[in-house]
């Protein structure tokens, strides 16, 4: 069996395809790239999606975490290929039911396909239920660990024994413990059930001697009771009038002090309110901040003057500095103009070498002309003439140049002598310097002009202050005239509210104290009783006492009527016996469901017994691949908790000993031998590995993709991988 080709949307995934070959396909996304999303789809497809299953603590449904993000219904196809037949199978919406909908069919014709369902198509194709496939060809991220299920007990069982897959060992012992819970469970067993009636009879059969002897005692105990009862009630008398003028005098203590603290209220208000109201608390703390930002300002006031005049003595000398009497009211552009006009005319000889070389080159020429007439090649008048206009026009020639060389030359020192320099170039430089030091001089009054600003804000920002500041005082305080006014006005305000607001809590906690403590009325008449305990002991005696007479007196009530309601004895003692026959009956039925248990256990070891080395064995041989051969030898517990030996050890070690990155590698052995033992081999189902190589180092990491890709031989095997480690060494290797 092989997957071709799979498109869902589902979760992340929106209208997304992912196409497979055979063998070993490694998938690589990052984290949140879909590959457990990928995962899920694959199963849901196979078995379906469980409706019934409600979000829990840290938990979501499956039908609920994987609704599409988009919106859309939840949907898929997966395009396979079994037992030579190319099948596509589909799942949709179907109602309120998320791939409630499902149809087979046989890709190229649409019909479908008969015997596939959508609750038999998982078991049918990939031939494992969906407890068994998740336990051995299904991988889930962080879950290469591997653990018992009914139906995976059922397979393994069935290997063993060449039997059935109806029953497993775990479902037969659960009926048996179930059965044998009835009679012995601590709640709800019959055995704990007639132990407790059995109880409650003897119970009732000894409370009836008991029921006498205690109305008896209760008698006893109550006439002296209360005795004691009638002298504490004396004693709170006494204390209770002590107590009553103590009140008064608290009372009376209360009311004066009430006065006092209002009288002192009322003269801060006065003192207060003298010229005005006065502004809130807030206010005047904002204030009083804007007092002490005045001096600060004063500070900054006096540096940004001190910036100022450094800034215009900066400016004054950058201008002084920037003078050049050569480029007198010129910009930097204007005498760089200039300058580079005056550096090229310095530089210019050219026209005057081409009249010397002009004139040179004629007299080079009449001279040919002559030796030509000499020599008869032509006539000799002819070549004379043309030798002396030739002549002529070298003498004019070399004439001009002579002269044009001397006033260039001229001209060129004046330039050099103006500019004080020795050639063109240094024209050019002082330009430059020229326009370096006007470029400073700007800078400057830049500078100059940000300290104007900086000390404009800041005297505007004082007055405005200061404005504020006597616009609020004279609110209270009217004669204030200067900032020190201001301040001491300010700090006197706050004084007085601070005070106002001391005395006005004083004022509430005596009120409070005054309102708690109600006038007291005519005290009770001192009894002459001299109490034996302070007022809290003898209450607390006093109200023990009356519990202990009230306890007595139910006491008493409930003895006589309990002797009255217990029913006749020879009753309960036939029912007792009965009770105890019936006992008897079901704990000999415990043991015998219990001697049951034991032989299933003895049966259940036997089978694994049968099976346990062949896996082990295969498991070993798997470590053996994936850790380089350290690891060699591997046991299963009955509770799928798996034991590593390494080559040469003496003791098997236990998952949770290992490192993280070989416990995975434990469990993947383990899981690689259970597919190749419990599942089908006719259409190997493929192996689904989600990030289960997350954990191994580089090195292990090849061992295992070489394991994978010679287990891919056998089935398809989709690895999903966050690392691009896999691809990288894939690639590698088919390079090679």
């Amino acid at each position: 069996m092989r997957i071709v080709n799979m498109r869902a949307t589902f979760g992340g995934l929106d209208h997304q395809e992912l196409a497979l070959k055979d063998g070993l396909n490694i998938i690589t996304a990052p984290n949140e790239g879909g590959k457990s999303t990928w995962s899920a789809f694959l199963r849901a497809m196979f078995y379906g999606i469980n409706t019934k299953e409600r979000d829990k603590q840290g938990y979501i449904a499956e039908k609920n975490r994987y609704q599409p993000w988009s919106g859309a219904a939840m949907e898929g196809a997966i395009d396979l290929l079994w037992q030579g037949e190319a099948i596509t199978l589909r799942r949709g919406p179907k109602g309120n039911s998320p791939f409630g909908a499902f149809e087979a069919v046989y890709t190229g014709t649409g019909e479908p396909v008969p015997g596939l369902t959508a609750d038999t198509v998982g078991e049918t194709i990939l031939g494992a239920p969906r407890e068994v496939f998740e336990r051995s060809a299904f991988v889930g991220q962080g879950g290469t660990a591997i653990d018992g299920a009914p139906a995976l007990e059922a397979r393994i069982a069935a290997l063993a024994s060449s039997g059935e897959e109806d029953v497993s060992y775990s479902q037969v012992e659960r009926v048996l413990r179930d059965w044998r819970n009835r009679r012995q469970h601590n709640k709800t067993g019959v055995i704990p059930r007639l132990e407790g009636e059995l109880a409650e009879v003897e119970g009732v059969l000894a409370r009836q001697a008991k029921a006498f002897r205690l109305s008896q005692e209760a008698k006893r105990e109550l006439d002296k009771l209360q005795r004691e009862h009638k002298l504490l009630l004396a004693e709170r008398q006494a204390h209770l009038a002590r107590a009553m003028a103590a009140r008064r005098k608290r009372w009376e203590e209360g009311q004066a002090a009430l006065a006092e603290a209002q009288a002192r209220v009322d003269r801060l208000q006065a003192e207060r309110d003298r010229f005005g109201t006065l502004p809130d608390t807030d206010t005047l703390q904002r204030a009083q901040a804007q007092v002490n930002q005045l001096n600060a300002l004063q500070i900054s006031r006096k540096q940004a003057e001190s910036q100022l005049e450094e800034a215009r003595q900066g400016e004054a000398e950058a201008r002084t500095a920037a003078q050049d009497p050569l480029f007198s009211g010129l910009t930097p552009e204007q005498a760089w103009q200039q300058a580079s006009d005056d550096a090229g005319t310095a530089e210019r000889k050219g026209h005057t070498a081409g009249l010397l070389g002009g004139g040179i080159a004629a007299l080079a020429l009449a001279a040919a002309a002559l030796a030509l007439g000499f020599a008869g090649v032509f006539p000799a008048l002819w070549m004379g003439g043309a030798a002396c206009g030739v002549l002529g026009a070298a003498g004019v020639a070399l004439l001009l140049a002579a002269v044009g060389k001397r006033r260039m030359e001229d001209l060129r020192q004046e330039l050099l002598e103006r500019y004080e320099v020795q050639s063109a170039d240094e024209i050019l430089t002082r330009a430059s310097a020229y326009r370096e030091r006007w470029g400073v001089a700007e800078e400057a009054a830049r500078r100059r002009e940000g300290a104007e600003q900086a000390l404009n804000s800041l005297v505007q920002q004082d007055e405005q202050t200061r404005a504020q500041l006597l616009e609020l005082v004279h609110t209270f305080a009217p004669s204030v005239t200067n900032a020190f006014g201001v301040s001491a006005a300010i700090s006197k305000a706050l004084y007085l509210e601070q005070q106002l607001s001391t005395a006005q809590a004083r004022l509430d906690g005596a009120r409070n104290l005054a309102d708690s403590l109600p006038r007291p009325e005519d005290g009770l008449e001192d009894n002459g009783v001299e109490p034996r305990f302070d007022p809290a002991d003898t209450a607390a005696r006093l109200e023990g006492a009356e519990g202990e007479l009230s306890r007595l007196r139910g006491g008493l009530a409930m003895a006589q009527g309990e002797l009255n309601s217990l029913g006749d004895r020879e009753e309960l003692t036939a029912r007792r016996e009965a009770i105890l026959e019936e006992l008897d009956r079901r704990k000999r039925e415990h043991a015998a469901l219990t001697a049951a248990l034991e032989a299933l256990e003895k049966a259940h070891s036997g089978l694994q017994a049968r099976f346990s080395p062949s896996l082990n064995r295969r498991a070993g041989e798997l470590l053996a691949k994936l850790t380089g051969g350290k690891y060699d030898k591997v046991a299963l517990t009955r509770e799928f908790e798996a034991l590593a030996e390494e080559h040469d050890g003496l003791l098997p070690r236990r998952a949770l000993t290992l490192s993280r990155g070989t416990a995975d590698q434990l469990y993947l052995a383990v899981r690689l031998a259970v597919c190749q033992l419990v599942l089908p081999g006719e259409e190997p189902c493929p192996l689904v590995l989600d990030d289960a190589l997350a954990n191994f180092d580089d090195a292990r990491m090849a061992l295992a993709l070489e394991t994978l890709e010679e287990l891919g031989q056998e089935r398809q095997i989709l690895l999903f991988t966050c690392h691009g480690r896999e691809a990288a060494w894939q690639t590698g290797k088919q390079a090679k």
